[in-house]
């Protein structure tokens, strides 16, 4: 199918995008479009105009300090996978984009696109939630911070309103002697997970686990994140922590079916892939110890 006819334009800057935005309701906004074309191909959203911000050069940086990662709105998913400090400050983003479809997806697809797509599926939504990052809004009224836990209302719905555009994604950094790790399941390498975990583990010198939290893409309708501290107890990590751990997801978990997968076996892929990814991430944190020490 070909789209339905819609007015397309170029603003030069934000406040020109903004200004069209805000007489323009039901306008889309093009960035790298990995899921805004398809969706007009199919005449699943039809717009009566389309914003293209990809002249906006303003937006297009990745940016990194103590606090953490910003991703402006046009940088690329490859942009940063590959930056190297973005790497040293928060491992976890590499770690998420590298599965993220397939190299092509990646040259052109937007990190702040995906994330506000709020795709359950998807990795760099569950990742902002995980991490308890924030995006900024941009409107012709002002901007706003809207926290990841207040972003994903409903599958493929967020908080954004319609005359804003997120400019700006904000990841903290991971702390001293954290961990991470994520770990999923697809049919094949780029589609979409079955199931995928990831997991920041915190611990002290010692080896004694101080906290867990877990975050779930493809299960639910919306990226979930776990605390599942309470099944470590100040303990080193155990076969019996691991697996009570796993319940304690389960049983926190509303897995979804579909004709990919059932609920069942979701929630099955869920308990699996929580001991996976906790235990890496354990060992990710023992290892950055070791790092400090040396």
């Amino acid at each position: 199918m070909k789209p339905a006819p819609f007015t397309f334009s170029r603003p030069a800057c934000l406040h020109e995008a903004l200004d069209l935005l805000a007489v323009n309701p039901d306008a889309k906004v093009l960035a790298g479009g990995q899921s805004l074309i398809p969706l007009l191909s199919m005449r699943l959203a039809s717009p009566s105009m389309l914003i293209d911000i990809n002249g906006i050069t303003e937006l297009s940086y990745v940016t990194c300090d103590d606090t953490g990662v910003r991703i402006g709105a046009l940088a690329r998913h490859a942009e940063v996978e590959t930056h190297e400090q973005a790497r040293r400050v928060q491992p976890l983003l590499s770690q998420a984009l590298r599965l993220v479809a397939n190299p092509t997806i990646r040259n052109r697809g937007t990190t702040v696109g995906s994330i506000v797509h709020a795709d359950a599926a998807a990795e760099m939504p569950m990742v902002l939630c995980l991490l308890q990052g924030s995006v900024t809004a941009a409107s012709t009224q002002g901007t706003r911070t809207i926290p990841a836990h207040e972003l994903y209302v409903g599958p493929l719905e967020s908080s954004v309103r319609a005359d804003e555009i997120v400019t700006e994604a904000f990841f903290p950094a991971l702390p001293a002697g954290a961990g991470v790790a994520f770990e999923q399941v697809a049919r094949r390498h780029g589609d979409y997970a079955l199931c995928g975990v990831a997991a920041v583990v915190d611990s002290d010198p010692d080896g004694r686990i101080t906290s867990v939290r877990a975050g779930y893409l493809s299960v639910c309708d919306v990226p979930t994140v776990v605390d599942l501290s309470e099944a470590f107890a100040a303990q080193e990590l155990t076969e019996q922590a691991l697996h009570d751990a796993a319940e304690l997801a389960s049983a926190s978990l509303d897995p979804t079916g579909d004709i990919h997968a059932s609920a069942a076996y979701r929630g099955e892929l869920a308990r699996v892939l929580t001991r996976r990814a906790v235990r890496a991430a354990y060992d990710d944190s023992r290892s950055r110890h070791v790092e400090v020490r040396v």
